[in-house]
């Protein structure tokens, strides 16, 4: 596929992208936080390559989106999940519809895969457009402190969440930086 300065292409990460995705976090987060996260993420043995998905226009990696497999637990269950953290846009790359190719491909990966669930902690204007709803009505909560509006679920499957409910239990890879 040729791949010119107005073409974006979605495609799982490769070695060769590493160092672009770790750059793009700390640009767009203005941090280290979130690089570190996908750093210690991509090196566990929880890392789906699959939902490691790069958009690359021009022949640079402007974008960034990772989903990580989690637990939706309470006393008597643990239902499988996805967390999609971070996702992010080179800031000169914003407001052009990256973020929105990057979710809505990212989030078809994980159908393909027979994922059902992903929780997202992020910007409440934003998510509901995928069809995100507020999980604190759904019967879910956090492990730590967040606004109810910022975090959200989706049913990649309808019906997923029937029957479950409880806290979400993220990996100890999280820890650094909730």
């Amino acid at each position: 596929m040729e791949n010119t300065a107005d073409t974006l292409a979605i495609r799982p990460e490769s070695k060769g992208d590493i160092d672009a995705i770790r750059k793009l976090n700390k640009k767009a987060f203005k941090g280290n936080n979130e690089s570190k996260l996908i750093d210690a993420l991509r090196e566990s043995d929880i890392f789906v390559p699959a939902l490691s998905l790069v958009a690359e226009k021009g022949g640079k990696i402007v974008g960034h989106i990772l989903f990580t497999p989690v637990e939706i637990k309470d006393a008597n269950s643990a239902a499988p999940a996805l967390a999609l953290a971070p996702m992010a846009v080179l800031p000169e790359f914003q407001e052009q519809g990256i973020g929105t190719a990057l979710v809505k491909r990212g989030l078809e990966e994980c159908r393909k895969l027979g994922h059902k669930i992903v929780v997202v902690v992020g910007h409440p204007e934003y998510y509901p457009r995928f069809g995100f709803s507020k999980a604190g009505e759904k019967g879910l909560t956090l492990p730590f402190e967040a606004p109810p509006e910022v975090f959200m679920v989706l049913e990649l499957t309808p019906g997923a969440l029937a029957g479950v409910s409880g806290m979400i239990e993220y990996p100890r890879e999280f820890d650094a930086v909730t």
